[in-house]
């Protein structure tokens, strides 16, 4: 039972909580143990409260999930985990997060309550609704970078990479979208009503317009940031991010992949290889100095 409830959580998605070490990493803050500690701690914090959230998510969704091809061998809609179960740690997950959150301070605690009812709204409404979906995910990652800052004190920190965190959030989710569209097919409707609102034409038109944005966006911030080195050698990061982005866009559309986006970067060596490469090349460039 407990590891059908640690499935439930979901420990791969956790991997999106790096977001919230963005603000030690761009504030030049990564290696100072004070900022480094709180950071860790809001991280965990996060996991805790994103667990409880895919919880109550997959208790939501239980009927559907079982009619999807995939979704119906989770612990909830397979019958393996008691849902009395997987109440009672939901509740507890978001207590024990919200407890330790007050150790952070106000403002961490109330981007972290912000986090949480803006989840609960998406598993019993958002969802629902077409656009509305995607802005709420993207939401969700700009609410990660927001605790993030809240804890490291942060100096420096260019809102430019609030402007790349969305439309990031954005291209993930419209192409995992397109994944569940093709994936469900005519059934689509019958999973999520919002997917039923959607065609792989408009998606496609949304992907190009989010990755043309997500690169401009970058490429303004690493030559306009305060922060950066006046050489603007942070902009010879800027070849990573469009390998990046190009590389998902061909696992999306050749190699039909674009559903759990932590599976595609832990999985594809050469997406993961470059993700490794740009990190090292931004500390690089902002620690070297």
């Amino acid at each position: 039972m407990l590891i059908e409830l640690l499935r439930t959580m979901r420990p791969k998605q956790w991997a999106k909580q790096v977001f919230v070490l963005a603000a030690i990493v761009f504030d030049g803050k990564l290696f100072q143990p004070l900022y480094l500690g709180r950071s860790l701690l809001a991280v965990l914090i996060f996991c805790l409260i994103s667990g409880a959230v895919y919880i109550m998510n997959d208790l939501v969704d239980i009927e559907k999930d079982r009619a999807h091809p995939q979704k119906r061998s989770r612990p909830l809609p397979s019958g393996r985990l008691s849902p009395a179960l997987a109440r009672a740690a939901a509740v507890l997950c978001t207590l024990l997060g919200l407890g330790l959150g007050a150790l952070l301070g106000p403002a961490f605690w109330g981007i972290a309550l912000g986090y949480l009812l803006l989840n609960v709204a998406y598993s019993f409404a958002l969802k629902h609704y077409v656009i509305l979906d995607l802005l709420a995910i993207a939401a969700g990652f700009v609410l990660r970078v927001a605790a993030g800052v809240s804890v490291a004190d942060v100096a420096r920190f260019s809102p430019w990479l609030y402007v790349c965190t969305t439309f990031l959030a954005l291209f993930i989710a419209i192409n995992r979208r397109r994944h569940e569209q093709i994936l469900l097919a005519e059934n689509a409707h019958n999973h999520r009503p919002a997917l039923a609102s959607y065609t792989l034409p408009l998606l496609d038109q949304l992907s190009m317009i989010v990755t043309a944005a997500t690169l401009m966006a970058y490429s303004l911030y690493t030559f306009s940031a305060p922060n950066l080195p006046e050489n603007h050698t942070m902009m010879l990061t800027i070849p990573f991010v469009v390998y990046g982005l190009f590389r998902y866009l061909y696992l999306v559309h050749v190699e039909g992949k674009g559903g759990a986006p932590e599976e595609i970067v832990l999985h594809d060596r050469p997406l993961l290889l470059d993700l490794l490469l740009w990190s090292l090349a931004v500390v690089v460039v902002l620690y070297s100095g």
